[in-house]
């Protein structure tokens, strides 16, 4: 406290106070106490009262978490990354003995939400969990309010989803291969609809022109599903997006899967080839998963955090569920937050000079 002569320490005032949190107070009236006063020797009372509060509420690291955890979603409720908080929200209540409520905090490729948990208090009560698009590529496309990649402790990377170039049924080619010689003979004449200008598979197409040497044109669209529309109304000719959206359309002759994205074959899809394998040696792209909590979180609580989830990712039911939805676990070696902090920054490293390099501007 300050020590000016009108407000004295708070070992004057109460004796037996030391450090800042008081052991054994004593009888008040065994001390002398220079306040004056019945109403004065109160307020020391009260005053102790409420320090001695303030030093126990903070729960050992044993303890916590003690109430709800809140997770912030950046999109509306209903989307994929949505679908997956709640889903793994539940498998941590379970572990942790509290409830994970979800808060859906929607708006501008998801940069409020993660804003909103940049904000947020620093005591392992706020979670935010996000994708490669609102936990990385954003820092590139847009002058954010704070350091994408130092104002979030990381706590897992959670797993990957990787990427299908599919294109519509009439399409006169088979396979990547004849893909890429099509669009070498009609440079610029293809169509390729896109979730939204910046997002995974805008820069995944951009990536994909530069390695193969080929040019096309990007249709933005208002997310997948009206592009998917148009895709199979033939007004557009490919579109590479995360794979999970075309599910329902693959083995029905209703488009053409050229391939995949990704370092390993799609358990559910095993006859898509990867790129690399198809064509386009060490072609590959992600939308990632990952879990984050704001910077300065206390160490004890994101360890457990993260032994938390490493426990749910275990769990055969996740497992199982993520195989339904195309996400590929993330490696146990992959698991801890130095692990996720690590990839956030390359692949930062990655993608933000692509992003610079085609001027690409998000209004």
């Amino acid at each position: 406290m300050q020590r000016d002569g009108i407000v004295k320490s708070l070992e004057q005032l109460i004796p037996g106070v030391r450090n800042g949190c008081p052991g054994h107070l004593g009888p008040l009236e065994g001390n002398k106490i220079n306040l004056g006063g019945v109403m004065r020797r109160l307020f020391a009372a009260v005053f102790a009262a409420v320090v001695w509060l303030g030093c126990v509420t903070i729960a050992p690291a044993q303890d916590y978490p003690t109430r709800p955890i809140t997770m912030i979603v950046p999109f509306p409720a209903g989307g994929a990354t949505d679908t997956v908080a709640r889903f793994l929200g539940e498998k941590m209540r379970a572990v942790l003995g509290q409830p994970v409520i979800i808060e859906n905090v929607g708006g501008a490729a998801g940069t409020i939400g993660v804003t909103r948990a940049v904000r947020s208090a620093a005591d392992g009560y706020t979670l935010s969990i996000g994708t490669s698009t609102t936990h990385m590529l954003t820092g590139g496309l847009y002058n954010l309010p704070f350091d994408l990649l130092k104002d979030l402790d990381p706590i897992i990377l959670i797993g990957s989803e990787p990427l299908l170039i599919v294109g519509k049924k009439d399409l006169p080619v088979t396979d990547l291969k004849g893909l890429i010689d099509w669009l070498k003979a009609n440079p610029g004449k293809a169509s390729v609809g896109i979730a939204g200008v910046g997002a995974t598979g805008h820069l995944t197409g951009i990536s994909l022109q530069r390695v193969t040497g080929t040019t096309f044109e990007f249709v933005p669209y208002r997310g997948n599903g009206p592009a998917m529309q148009d895709l199979l109304g033939g007004q557009i000719d490919f579109m590479i997006e995360p794979a999970s959206n075309f599910k329902s359309l693959l083995g029905t002759g209703n488009v053409k899967p050229f391939a995949i994205t990704g370092k390993a074959r799609l358990p559910s899809s095993p006859n898509i080839p990867t790129a690399d394998e198809a064509g386009v040696p060490g072609f590959f792209a992600s939308l990632w998963y990952g879990l984050w909590v704001p910077k300065g979180t206390p160490r004890d609580a994101v360890a457990k955090l993260n032994a938390t989830m490493t426990q749910v990712l275990f769990d055969p039911q996740v497992r199982q569920r993520f195989a339904e939805l195309g996400i590929q676990m993330s490696p146990i070696d992959q698991q801890s937050p130095e692990a996720l902090r690590a990839y956030q920054k390359e692949e930062a490293a990655r993608w933000w000079p692509v992003i610079k390099a085609a001027n690409i501007k998000v209004e």
